[in-house]
C-alpha cells in the first residue's frame, strides 16, 4: 500500500486525465494506480493525499471520518475576534450549514513558498492569514467561508490532513514524498 504526500502547485488539476492544456497530477506524478484522497480546487495549493488503497482513500476523503484538515488562508482585511468567532461557530451558506470548526489568526508562516504568480495587493487594503480547521470538506466552502464574513480568500493553502503536515513534511510546489500509511485518522495502519 503506498501513501503519498503531494503538495499541490496552483493552478493544477486535481486528477490525472488531460483536460484543455491544463496542468493535472499527471504531470507530476506518475506512479501507477493511485488516486486522490479528497480534492483541491484549481485555485487552492497545498497538501493533497494519494493512494493505491481503496479502504484508506474512503477514510481519508469520506466527511463521516473526520479527519482533521487544516488550510492556511490569506484573506482581504483583517478579522477581529467577532469575525473569527462567526468563521467557528455553524455558518449559514444557504445550500448547508457548516459544522463547528477552529479559527485563529495567524502570522504568514516562514516555510511558506511565494505563490506564482502572486496574489494581488492593494495598498489602501490590509491583509491577515487565518488558519482555520475542518472536520467535513465541501466544495470551495472555505472561501465561502471567508467570504460570507466579508472577508475574500486571496490565497488558500491546505497545510495539514489529520497527522500529515507541510511543515513537519516540507515539501516545495510539485514535489511529493512517500509515507508509511500508519496514524490514519488515529488508527495504526499496517
Amino acid at each position: 500500500m503506498s501513501l503519498i504526500l503531494f503538495n499541490k502547485p496552483f493552478q493544477v488539476l486535481c486528477q490525472f486525465s488531460a483536460e484543455d492544456d491544463r496542468a493535472t497530477l499527471a504531470d507530476y506524478l506518475s506512479i501507477p494506480n493511485i488516486y486522490p484522497a479528497g480534492r483541491l480546487d484549481a485555485d487552492s495549493e497545498g497538501l493533497m493525499l494519494l493512494t493505491d488503497d481503496g479502504r484508506l482513500q474512503h477514510q481519508i476523503a469520506h466527511p463521516d471520518h473526520k479527519e482533521a484538515k487544516t488550510y492556511l488562508v490569506q484573506v482581504d482585511g483583517m478579522p477581529d475576534a467577532a469575525v473569527l468567532a462567526r468563521l467557528q461557530a455553524p455558518l449559514d451558506l444557504g445550500d448547508f450549514v457548516t459544522r463547528p470548526c477552529h479559527a485563529v489568526r495567524i502570522a504568514e508562516p516562514d516555510w511558506l513558498w511565494p505563490r506564482n504568480p502572486p496574489i494581488r495587493v492593494r495598498q489602501d487594503k490590509p491583509t491577515s492569514w487565518i488558519a482555520i480547521t475542518l472536520e467535513e470538506g465541501k466544495n470551495r466552502q472555505v472561501r465561502r467561508m471567508t467570504a460570507a464574513v466579508g472577508l475574500p480568500t486571496l490565497r488558500l493553502v491546505r497545510s495539514r490532513i489529520g497527522p500529515f503536515s507541510l511543515a513537519t513534511h516540507p515539501l516545495m510546489p510539485g514535489e511529493w514524498m512517500e509515507v508509511p500509511a500508519t496514524e490514519v485518522n488515529g488508527k495504526r495502519r499496517p
